[in-house]
């Protein structure tokens, strides 16, 4: 963060006293931060108190004789590496969305390349509102990055999503994004995947036996949300279908639970069309016809017979479909012969990219990952590095593809 410059645009909301523990968040990691503070944001925190967080001048008017004889609306949205709108309100959010410019925020916001972050802050309703909605999916296709709100308790009384996040989570998206390497060489960070719908599957699936009892797998789901993670801090449209996992939806996606292979299936087929489809997710082969009640031990003579079916190949589906993503990806968990079973399975499924990764160790549980990628074109192997890694020089790379 050394030496990154941010200018912080204070919307009108009661959440704009949050803004004052970022200023401090920033300045403390070594980067300068400005502020634009709104005539609405005026009412809850003074241009004083952050002129002394920021140890900077605070601009609030369009209308300035000075700052405007020298164009200070064009100079203040280029000087920055990152503009960050906090808090972003519902009517903040529409006029970006619209393109409106009637003040010295709005008219910087407008006229600017510099990348943009907005974190919205607002009543649950309004959250909710269609208009909103379409707010924010417009804002996403323009290349702005739209955090998602925190759920909680708010100042009206009332209690859902549309809470301002905490200052320390603002601050790390602010730190992921100045920090990505795609950032630091052309500036577009997170609007390389704007407009974009990406499809993630997740996880296991559980088949049952019984109403106790159900077929799974060792897979922890880590890796298929980390790279939904990424891929939403690029600005894509995220969908992630999971299977039951103990891990928190990243932020800005758009989580489906699912439990069998058959709500899977149905879940991708309902999520379609998108862009891209990564099916991360350790489907399992085979499902049984599920007992009625608990099978019983001692029962029978001996182990209870189950009879297995077959489960549908979403992958291999997908890649029949007419919907077909443009870019299909699939994953390969293997304990043996990693690259050539990826290989096979590239041909055999109809898919454009085949990640392989050895799972005979402890992978499907782990922190870590090495995979292969296998493309008509050869392997690429990447070494052993965090799933967050891993995730991130994926996403990086579906962008190039995408271009």
């Amino acid at each position: 963060m050394n030496g990154k410059r941010i200018l912080l645009v204070i919307g009108g909301g009661i959440a704009a006293y949050k803004s004052c523990e970022l200023v401090r968040l920033i300045r403390k990691a070594g980067a300068s931060v400005r502020c634009v503070l709104t005539e609405s944001g005026s009412h809850f925190v003074t241009p004083m108190t952050l002129a002394a967080l920021s140890e900077d001048k605070v601009y609030t008017s369009l209308w300035n004789l000075k700052d405007e004889s020298e164009m200070g609306h064009i100079q203040l949205s280029r000087d920055a590496d990152l503009i960050v709108v906090c808090p972003a309100t519902a009517d903040l959010m529409a006029k970006m969305a619209s393109g409106i410019a009637d003040d010295l925020a709005t008219t910087l916001l407008l006229a600017t390349d510099t990348p943009v972050m907005a974190v919205p802050a607002m009543n649950v309703r309004m959250w909710d509102h269609a208009a909103t909605r379409r707010n924010v999916e417009q804002l996403r296709q323009d290349g702005i990055i739209v955090m998602h709100p925190d759920k909680g308790d708010m100042a009206c009384g009332e209690y859902g999503e549309g809470r301002l996040p905490e200052p320390a989570a603002v601050f790390e998206e602010i730190e992921s994004l100045l920090s990505s390497p795609v950032a630091a060489s052309d500036g577009r960070n997170a609007a390389l995947l704007a407009g974009k719908h990406i499809l993630i599957t997740a996880g296991p699936t559980r088949e049952p036996i019984d109403p106790v009892r159900y077929i799974a797998n060792r897979s922890s789901g880590r890796q298929g949300y980390a790279i939904a993670d990424a891929l939403a801090r690029l600005g894509a449209n995220v969908s992630l279908i999971s299977g039951p996992v103990s891990l928190e939806t990243p932020r800005g996606v758009n989580r489906i639970d699912v439990e069998t292979a058959l709500e899977m299936e149905a879940a991708v087929q309902s999520a379609l069309p998108a862009d891209v489809a990564i099916l991360v997710a350790a489907v399992a082969d085979w499902r049984a016809q599920p007992a009625d009640r608990k099978i019983k031990k001692g029962a029978t003579s001996g182990p209870p017979a189950l009879e297995l079916i077959e489960n549908p190949d979403i992958l291999a589906g997908l890649a029949k479909d007419e919907r077909r993503p443009g870019l299909l990806i699939g994953f390969a968990a293997e304990t043996d012969k990693v690259v050539g079973h990826a290989r096979a399975k590239l041909d055999r499924k109809g898919c454009d990219w085949i990640i392989a990764n050895d799972v005979s160790g402890d992978v499907m549980g782990g922190a870590d990952n090495a995979i292969h990628l296998v493309t008509e074109d050869g392997v690429e192997s990447w070494e052993q590095m965090p799933k967050a890694e891993v995730a991130r020089k994926l996403a990086e790379r579906i962008a190039d593809a995408l271009g």
